[in-house]
């Protein structure tokens, strides 16, 4: 007899979307270039030379895709906010044109009775911060990330209950920085690498931190993350302790630093360990 599955009654059905992907109007209302809108212009980087100068349009049209959302009859939708439209620079004054089309949009939601779930970073890094003092390789950015938090958090915390900080880490640290497939397209050595792990946790932290003070009471906050998990090929005690180990070594930069509020300790002991300060750990697993 086939045992039925079904997903429970409480089960939220959406869709997800990113920023650079859909929005378009890269130049408009104040909003300035992000890490993505410069390796977009390097060429051979992007297949077909593609940009999100246009994308879908999302910023003009986006009351024809909520719409479009309710007759999918979906129940929340998962966007991501730019980070350069609501602070063009990274920090300093927020632009209210930019704060103001996120706020109609999830006015447009909530009319059509569809849940928002927003999302503070999905990659799209304000280039001048980058050009800077190294976005996420310096831990200048934590601060400006907590600032930014905060000020989602209090425009949008009293319709917007659902809040994620970052989008997989392994995309904009591992990807952006390491192999230099994605924004910003850069190599860097291993110590640096770490740095950008460790300042990356300290950023959704200290985010989480700021999201909490500004955001009403019943607001919830997580992280939007894509993880593997590691199976061994023989059911043996050896092969299970190896996959346990490549889970943990994979994922022990963030996963393990959330969970616990701690680094392996062969990565501490590593010449390319990250410097930590006192009480970085508990920011990081807040």
């Amino acid at each position: 007899m086939v045992k039925a599955y079904q997903f429970p009654p409480d089960f939220i059905w959406g869709a997800a979307t990113a920023s650079y992907q859909i929005e378009g109007a890269v130049d408009e209302d104040g909003r300035k270039p992000s890490v993505w809108d410069e390796l977009c212009k390097q060429p051979g980087k992007i297949a077909g030379g593609a940009t999100g100068e246009e994308a879908c349009d999302h910023y003009h049209r986006y009351q024809e895709d909520v719409a479009l959302m309710k007759d999918m009859a979906l129940k929340a939708y998962r966007f991501s906010i730019a980070w350069p439209r609501i602070f063009p620079d990274g920090y300093g004054k927020p632009n209210q044109k930019g704060i103001d089309f996120y706020s109609r949009l999830v006015d447009e939601l909530l009319a059509k009775d569809i849940k928002p779930f927003a999302t503070l970073f999905h990659w799209d890094l304000p280039l001048a911060l980058e050009k800077e003092y190294g976005g996420w390789r310096s831990r200048e950015i934590v601060d400006h990330f907590a600032q930014y938090a905060e000020t989602i958090g209090k425009v949008l915390g009293d319709r917007v209950k659902n809040f994620f900080t970052i989008n997989e880490f392994l995309c904009f640290t591992d990807l952006g920085y390491k192999s230099g497939d994605f924004a910003p397209g850069i190599k860097c050595d291993a110590k640096t690498v770490n740095e950008v792990h460790h300042n990356a946790m300290l950023a959704h932290g200290s985010a989480v931190q700021a999201l909490r003070a500004a955001c009403p009471s019943d607001c919830k906050i997580g992280l939007a993350e894509n993880v593997a998990t590691t199976v061994p090929v023989i059911e043996t005690e050896a092969h299970i302790l190896a996959a346990k180990k490549a889970y943990l070594e994979k994922y022990s930069f963030y996963l393990r630093v959330l969970m616990e509020g701690q680094y392996q300790d062969d990565h501490l002991a590593s010449p390319d360990a990250p410097t930590v300060l006192d009480g970085d750990m508990e920011t990081s697993s807040t």
